[in-house]
């Protein structure tokens, strides 16, 4: 990871933001659709700092420049920021949120600019709030992006990528029954209609799937849904014929320029009726129009903002991260194909390095890994950059080694894989930790205590209307108690041959994992861990998927849920230190090792002597 030098940048920046009259100008990390991960052309943040993590807003004024990033990317900030930058470690004591910083700096009126289109609404109107408690002057919203302009032609241009139909064999339901069980939330809401803007929902929706942002299978567009009428706003060269019949009469196609323009004349036809308070009295909207709390403050603006909408959580992310019984099945099978491709990797990497004393490194045995997988029935791409890290660089989170910035991987240190692929019927994602020579001590009762973290959330029981806040603790016990603990959240929710991280749901500290409970259906990652900078890291991962058990009991007469795991390939026998495991999690382990060994042998048995005798070994009982 190199340090960026981002003088001449700032310098141009700075001299756009005198001409806009703004004394700071704020960089947030996402694209006009909140897209956690973005197309080349929407790195804005990244290109104004250096600083590549997917997550971290940048702030800049006219004298001091800050990045604020989250515990995953505290060691990669602090490499690739050069001496411009001061780092904002958010969730450390005494360390101000970007928000915060921000307020402070606009003290003595000083004007705060951003692009409206890439900033919520809520998170546009919390901050004017700080920054006015603070004395600071406006925050203005501007339609041009200032980093665009100091990009300029070197800015990569926008996909044009096809757009393609997701057949229902992998879908499990037609868009126009989704389109008609939200036209339902529509009218139990009293809404004129759901202005959507985030990606994967309408991907999601509709049944279909693009490629416009690496490793998700999303495509640019906006969707307006009425009581009568759906409309997809997609540039049109973007769609086959098959697309086109696909949507049929049922959806009307337009330009993806035009959703603005749209929006400002729907929001201008809306009935309204006249209320009155005391003496005054007001024109308001019959019904309003629906955004999610994710849209840009831009479209709140232009539907005339807040009084004049309804924002709200999305009803078609919590519809979406409750898979149909097609999209659990697929998850299941993929993971099995995937899992075969992770045994035939960890065999022939271990071979290699081992028996050959091949030098490869970290690009080079990820490249074989995605080899591996392309083979197998479904595959489409991978779900994320493999994380492919030996030693210290295992203890930075979100590591991604570049050819020529990486290193050779060793085989007496640690190996941390973290590793997943897109396939028609789900995405996977999936973290083993791997030791190819003699691990010390602490490495063994390290990576046990994470061991024991994934078998206690996994098999936890707990009643409906748990949210995951509650089941945070369970993956991170163990490490208490040693007075340790990780950076990260414990589990995100995963698509369906969607976005390997998805709303609403998760396990974490997260305000947001409070807002929505876990639902049978559900598909969460189970990923604790243990990092310790400039040595190694250890993280293992597993999907897992909410669903109802039977208990002996059912207080409160509700039902009570469970997980199931999908993830097929063995822990690392190495890393484990029996001495720390109880009874109960010996058997789950040796369980888990017969259901991994029984379901993915079949890819081996006859045709691949050496990932055969390495499944063999690693899933003996213990």
């Amino acid at each position: 990871m190199e340090t960026v030098d981002s003088t001449d940048r700032l310098q141009q920046l700075r001299h756009l933001m005198k001409e806009n009259k703004f004394d700071i100008y704020i960089v947030p990390s996402e694209d006009s659709h909140q897209s956690e991960y973005i197309a080349p052309c929407d790195a804005r943040r990244a290109h104004i700092c250096g600083f590549t993590g997917s997550a971290g807003t940048a702030v800049v004024t006219l004298e001091k420049a800050a990045l604020a990033t989250d515990g995953r990317y505290f060691n990669q900030a602090s490499k690739q920021l050069d001496t411009n930058w001061l780092l904002l470690k958010q969730g450390l004591e005494d360390v101000p949120t970007w928000q915060e910083w921000t307020a402070e700096q606009s003290e003595g009126g000083k004007v705060v600019g951003v692009d409206s289109t890439v900033i919520t609404a809520p998170d546009a109107r919390k901050l004017a709030e700080k920054i006015k408690k603070k004395g600071g002057g406006k925050l203005v919203g501007v339609e041009t992006n200032l980093v665009d302009q100091v990009w300029g032609k070197e800015r990569p241009t926008r996909p044009n990528e096809q757009v393609k139909v997701l057949d229902a064999q992998f879908s499990g339901k037609k868009f126009q029954e989704k389109l008609e069980d939200l036209r339902k939330e529509l009218e139990k809401k009293k809404s004129a209609g759901l202005i959507v803007s985030m990606l994967d929902e309408i991907a999601w929706l509709y049944n279909l799937r693009g490629n416009d942002i690496p490793y998700n299978p999303v495509f640019f567009s906006y969707a307006i849904i009425t009581p009568t009428t759906a409309t997809i706003y997609v540039d049109s060269s973007k769609l086959s014929p098959e697309v086109h019949n696909h949507l049929g009469d049922t959806v009307h196609v337009r330009p993806y320029s035009a959703i603005f323009d749209d929006v400002k004349a729907m929001g201008k036809s809306v009935e309204t009726e006249t209320t009155t308070n005391g003496d005054s009295k007001a024109e308001v909207p019959k019904r309003k129009f629906m955004i999610s709390t994710k849209a840009s403050w831009a479209l709140s603006l232009i539907l005339g903002g807040e009084d004049k909408v309804d924002e709200l959580r999305s009803p078609i992310g919590d519809a979406k991260a409750i898979k149909n019984n097609t999209e659990l099945e697929g998850m299941r099978q993929c993971h099995i194909r995937d899992g075969a491709a992770l045994s035939e990797y960890f065999a022939w990497l271990e071979e290699e390095l081992v028996v050959k004393g091949t030098k490869l490194d970290e690009v080079e045995a990820a490249d074989k890994l995605e080899q591996i997988r392309s083979k197998h029935d479904n595959f489409v791409g991978l779900s994320f950059d493999t994380i492919s890290s030996t030693g210290a660089n295992a203890a930075v989170i979100h590591y991604k080694p570049e050819p020529g910035n990486c290193s050779t991987i060793d085989p007496k240190a640690i190996y941390l894989c973290d590793s997943g692929a897109q396939y028609l019927d789900g995405t996977t994602d999936t973290t083993r930790t791997l030791h190819f020579g003699k691990p010390t001590e602490l490495e063994r009762k390290a990576y046990t205590l994470v061991l024991k973290g994934v078998i206690a959330l996994e098999t936890v029981v707990f009643p409906k209307g748990t949210n995951g806040l509650a089941l945070d603790t369970l993956a991170r016990q163990f490490l208490w108690t040693e007075g340790l603990d990780y950076r990260h959240g414990t589990g995100h929710g995963v698509g369906s041959y969607l976005n390997v991280h998805e709303g609403p749901i998760g396990v974490g500290t997260r305000v947001q994992y409070t807002e929505v409970a876990l639902s049978a259906g559900n598909v969460i990652s189970d990923e604790p861990g243990y990092y310790e900078d400039g040595n190694f890291g250890i993280r293992i991962e597993n999907i897992i998927m909410a669903r109802e058990v039977k208990t002996t009991h059912s207080f409160g007469e509700k039902p009570w849920l469970g997980f199931e795991h999908v993830t097929m390939v063995p822990m690392c026998r190495k890393l484990i230190d029996e001495k720390y495991l109880t009874p109960k999690e010996v058997t789950w382990l040796n369980n888990y090792h017969v259901e991994v060994l029984e379901k993915t042998k079949s890819y081996f048995e006859g045709r691949d002597e050496r990932t055969m005798k390495w499944l063999e070994r690693e899933t003996k009982p213990i």
